[in-house]
């Protein structure tokens, strides 16, 4: 079945490195006073995560801000350490599915995510090397729902909205994708993707 569509565009986190939150409230734990439900607790009114993941504030100031919220005493290479340790091994979407999309569409990644985090995947999953582009909250200044990002998302993908297919785990944002124009579907799993993806004539094998 032939397709329209010209480029694919993925979510990164939960969709294709998978991650858990707690890891890292759990490996800053014993360098302060605080349990890790604690810790988010305390961090969450400061606003200072989406504001890292926007660019508003530098890695370094992050960290400072950060430690001073908790008590912590450690420097910023342990700290960066620490706070990536929310990354498990492997990935979800499989290296085959992504390199049979890349011989035949364009692939770009829409992610939000900070300096700290992205330094960490580029490294540590080989797998992103599928990619043409990243789209990037903290490069671009907005995070998804923010339109402002989608758009960034489109003209890096060098064709009509239409022409375009987005995958992501949190509904909300799946639906911004929509908004701009996007054929979107809210990631499952690896058979509800391919099943979405075969539906519409994208093809991978």
């Amino acid at each position: 079945m032939a397709t329209h569509f010209k480029t694919i565009v993925f979510d990164l986190g939960k969709v294709i490195i998978p991650f858990d939150i707690q890891r890292g409230y759990a490996a800053l734990q014993p360098y302060c006073r605080h349990a890790p439900a604690e810790i988010a607790s305390l961090v969450r009114p400061t606003g200072i995560v989406p504001r890292l993941e926007t660019g508003e504030i530098s890695p370094q100031d992050f960290v400072r801000r950060f430690s001073q919220v908790l008590g912590l005493d450690i420097g910023y290479d342990r700290f960066c350490e620490l706070w990536s340790s929310i990354f498990l091994p492997g990935e979800i979407v499989p290296d085959s599915l992504l390199e049979g999309l890349h011989r035949r569409y364009r692939l770009l990644a829409l992610s939000n995510t900070n300096a700290i985090h992205f330094d960490v995947v580029r490294r540590d999953y080989p797998i992103l090397k599928r990619f043409d582009a990243f789209i990037l909250s903290y490069e671009v200044g907005a995070a998804k729902p923010d339109p402002r990002i989608y758009q960034v998302a489109l003209d890096r993908a060098g064709c009509l909205p239409n022409e375009c297919f987005f995958t992501d785990d949190v509904a909300s944002y799946v639906q911004a994708a929509r908004l701009a124009g996007m054929e979107a579907a809210q990631f499952e799993s690896v058979p509800q993707l391919e099943r979405d993806l075969a539906a519409l004539g994208i093809d991978w094998s």
